[in-house]
């Protein structure tokens, strides 16, 4: 087989896999790979338009399949824009890995979607440096400078550490990690917690309100901010660790028909990325081709 026809074959394949979990969520689907970049934004921006022109669901929903290291809040909250003027309801889906911002853009869906091997992460927003050639864990800086400050008796490495800080740049990480929070507090409170109306373990069946659905929020957010509790950046935080925060996760390990149709549509899917050697894509059924 020409490889040319071996990729329309697998691309056959995932429309089909796409349709499949599709018609069970009864949502739109899509899969987001790769990191969170502004350079995306408007690929995504048209990819999204270009879905929902062609949707063929009247439930105006969409299931994100999300796989991504992590990458700019400051895009994340430009994405849920776009998302949420074309859909009244998101849902995410993890089967893998969504780290850093790619928590915090899963925490501005209704719902979401998880196994016993899927991972969210700490949040700690990536701030690009000045020349553009990297991306730098903003809170993982703010805590080692917040560290040696508080040094009485500072190491001349230290001293010459402090006197090399940028403090505009500095003043940068504070606000992305300041972004970040409020983001997710908005957001968790305007979406995940909509349809939360009474309280189910303490004063159950009392009603909740606004207020305190604003502290659970901020309860939330401190604890997936807090470097101090997670020790790494890169810690995934599954099923278990996230019930420990009261984070209400659908876990669809134990769904069969569900969980095989998303890992069989996931899993083809990063499997043609990788064998492309792509870094990042987009897709839906409803296109064409991948977009990358």
């Amino acid at each position: 087989m020409k490889t040319e026809d071996l990729d329309q074959t697998i691309i056959t394949h995932i429309h089909s896999r796409a349709r499949e979990l599709e018609g069970i969520l009864g949502s739109d689907v899509i899969c987001y790979f790769g990191q969170i970049h502004p350079g995306y934004f408007r690929l995504f921006r048209n990819f999204i338009e270009s879905v929902k022109v062609k949707s063929i669901q009247n439930n105006n929903s969409l299931s994100i399949i999300l796989r991504t290291p992590g990458g700019s809040v400051e895009t994340v909250e430009r994405l849920v824009t776009v998302i949420r003027h074309h859909y009244s309801t998101v849902n995410f889906i993890v089967p893998d890995i969504a780290l850093s911002a790619g928590t915090i853009f899963c925490l501005s869906g209704d719902r979401i979607y998880m196994d016993y091997s899927s991972s969210l992460g700490p949040i700690d927003p990536q701030v690009l440096l000045p020349d553009g050639s990297d991306y730098v864990a903003a809170l993982g800086y703010l805590d080692k400078v917040e560290e040696i400050s508080s040094q009485e008796d500072l190491s001349p490495a230290d001293v010459v550490f402090l006197n090399q800080l940028d403090l505009a740049q500095l003043a940068l990480y504070e606000q992305a990690r300041d972004l970040s929070v409020d983001l997710l507090k908005k957001w968790l409170v305007q979406y995940k917690f909509k349809d939360w109306t009474h309280h189910r373990t303490t004063n159950p069946d009392t009603e909740v309100t606004e207020d305190e659905k604003v502290e659970r929020a901020q309860e939330i957010a401190d604890a997936l901010c807090d470097n101090k509790l997670w020790h790494s950046h890169g810690r995934h935080l599954d099923l278990t660790k996230l019930k420990e925060l009261r984070l209400e996760i659908d876990d669809y390990s134990q769904e069969d028909e569900l969980r095989n149709a998303i890992r069989g549509y996931n899993d083809l899917l990063t499997a043609y990325c990788d064998r492309m050697g792509l870094t990042y894509f987009f897709h839906s059924h409803l296109l064409m081709e991948p977009a990358s």
